[in-house]
């Protein structure tokens, strides 16, 4: 069981943001941004290379989910805006192998990112 499922199921603590069905979404533990919420799927999909057409609807509801988030919290417009990041295995800065969307906002982002 990865890290997620723990914390979905509610073995770890979280600072929850938002749950569904399909989703769930909470605030990473060490933010790279003044906010860092993490939108999973409860589906335990590796990483996103690991997606299959069948997923297709779940990616889509994953960042509809973090629009949703980021327009709650007020960053939805072009003035403040935020970052989306989806991370793929170890070059891809991967740290947990289960997909998850970084929403990221609060400061202004650099580019390139990497």
């Amino acid at each position: 069981m990865t890290l997620f499922e723990k914390i979905i199921v509610r073995e770890i603590p979280a600072q929850i943001v938002h749950e569904d069905d399909l989703s769930f979404a909470f605030h990473d533990i060490h933010p790279q941004a003044p906010t860092h919420i993490l939108v999973i799927p409860k589906k335990p999909i590796p990483r996103v290379g690991e997606a299959t057409t069948e997923d297709g609807s779940l990616l889509g509801h994953l960042l509809l989910v973090a629009g949703k988030i980021a327009t709650d919290l007020g960053f939805n417009d072009t003035d403040k805006g935020f970052r989306l990041v989806i991370n793929n295995g170890r070059y891809g800065g991967e740290a947990v192998p289960h997909l998850h969307v970084h929403l990221l906002s609060g400061r202004e982002m650099g580019w390139p990112p990497g």
